[in-house]
């Protein structure tokens, strides 16, 4: 099947040529054509370009569908979630209106204990059900393709479990999808006394199951103060390097902790969160190949500085956004949301923003060659709004929804 989208006010992020991960000032810049038209058959971009050079043949046994006065964008790879949870977390949300931290309400056995106690009740089915209804979710809000951790479980079981039911979303889904093993995201309370014990359970027993099931694209660790250190950062990537299964690493959220650099040294895709982020971070990550994604629904919710991201635009670094759709922090699927914040909270311009949260984002769980452009012979995943009066009315109405549909294919 055929289908033309024509008069597109504007097609943004459209090439015939491959894009790289952009750095720094490349971020600045976006493929524009006006009046265009977008040409998509059998779930592949075949042609695009301006409404002059639009042919009989690209008309030729199609669909067409107006677009006037619509913006027609790549759809977003959201490249950090953790949407495979078992329920929601509202009543730490009244602690956090009460003044309480991320930490505090941690060290109170709150916060990924919680959502780790209800994820072990949860069947493989009840929670391959509940994920499915947010995947839509985000999907609906404009996601081609996404990355979901595991981190709920804290013991072998669960943890497989939750890796499981990613892959039944990968295989039911309609957007491309990418799992990653997140056992250390904390450590279970029966390993409160034993931090290094729960380390060699997630090496000696975790890894070799998930290699042995294929269960995971990535591997991640929340290097930070009070939970997982460079030394136990450094055990468990170089354990996942033995399966062929490159890190992402949760790195500088609560403090200046040494997990940046530590993602440079252990080639990570990506470090994530980065909101204790200066200038020795910041020469870390230049050249190093190393995407730099931020996180700000987190810092929204938990009322957290920002990450950074101008200073890393300006110092000439990849950066990525991404939802961190979860239970705690960040429970929202809006990636346009996202992209409000990105501009208004971190000084990212509309452009830089969107770049970030499709190429980009793209780029950082591993997908740069098939998603984040609209591209003759890649898969049709893009989003058209509603008619707006500029590109960068879609970030300033943080609140209007301005999709009227997403085209996804994986």
């Amino acid at each position: 099947m055929r289908t033309v989208y024509k008069n597109i006010k504007q097609l943004l992020g459209a090439s015939r040529e491959p894009v790289g991960l952009l750095e720094g000032s490349e971020m600045g810049t976006v493929s524009v054509v006006d009046n265009a038209f977008l040409v998509v058959s059998d779930g592949e971009v075949e042609n695009f370009g301006d409404m002059a050079g639009i042919s009989d043949a690209d008309l030729l046994d199609a669909a067409v569908e107006d677009c006037s006065g619509m913006f027609v964008f790549p759809a977003f790879a959201d490249s950090h979630t953790h949407i495979v949870y078992a329920g929601s977390r509202e009543r730490e949300y009244e602690d956090k209106i009460r003044g309480l931290s991320y930490v505090e309400i941690a060290k109170r056995g709150g916060g990924i204990l919680n959502s780790a106690d209800l994820l072990r009740r949860t069947s493989e089915d009840d929670l391959f059900e509940m994920s499915l209804e947010r995947l839509m979710r985000c999907v609906e809000g404009g996601t081609g393709a996404i990355e979901i951790k595991s981190g709920y479980g804290l013991s072998t079981e669960s943890e497989l479990k939750m890796l499981r039911v990613i892959r039944r979303l990968k295989e039911s889904a309609t957007v491309a999808v990418r799992s990653t093993f997140l056992a250390a995201h904390a450590f279970p309370r029966e390993y409160a006394g034993n931090h290094d014990g729960y380390v060699s359970l997630i090496v000696n027993e975790m890894l070799p199951e998930v290699a042995r099931e294929g269960l995971a694209d990535f591997v991640d660790v929340f290097c930070d103060e009070g939970f997982f250190t460079v030394g136990q950062t450094g055990r468990i990537l170089e354990a996942a390097a033995k399966y062929g299964i490159r890190p992402k690493i949760h790195a500088n959220e609560l403090a200046c902790s040494g997990g940046i650099q530590a993602g440079v040294e252990y080639k990570a895709l990506s470090v994530d969160h980065l909101e204790h982020t200066g200038d020795e971070e910041i020469a870390a990550l230049k050249g190093s190949g190393t995407v730099a994604t931020v996180l700000p629904g987190a810092a929204f919710f938990l009322g957290m500085p920002y990450a950074p991201a101008r200073r890393m635009i300006d110092g000439g670094l990849p950066v990525a956004v991404a939802s961190d759709y979860n239970p705690g922090s960040s429970p929202s699927a809006s990636m346009k949301f996202v992209l409000s914040l990105a501009s208004i909270k971190m000084r990212m311009s509309p452009v830089e923003a969107l770049n970030a949260a499709t190429v980009n984002g793209a780029y950082a769980m591993g997908l740069g060659d098939e998603y984040g452009i609209i591209m003759p012979g890649r898969k049709a995943n893009f989003i058209i709004t509603k008619p707006m009066p500029s590109f960068a009315y879609f970030g300033y109405s943080y609140t209007e929804n301005l999709i009227e549909k997403v085209i996804v294919n994986k």
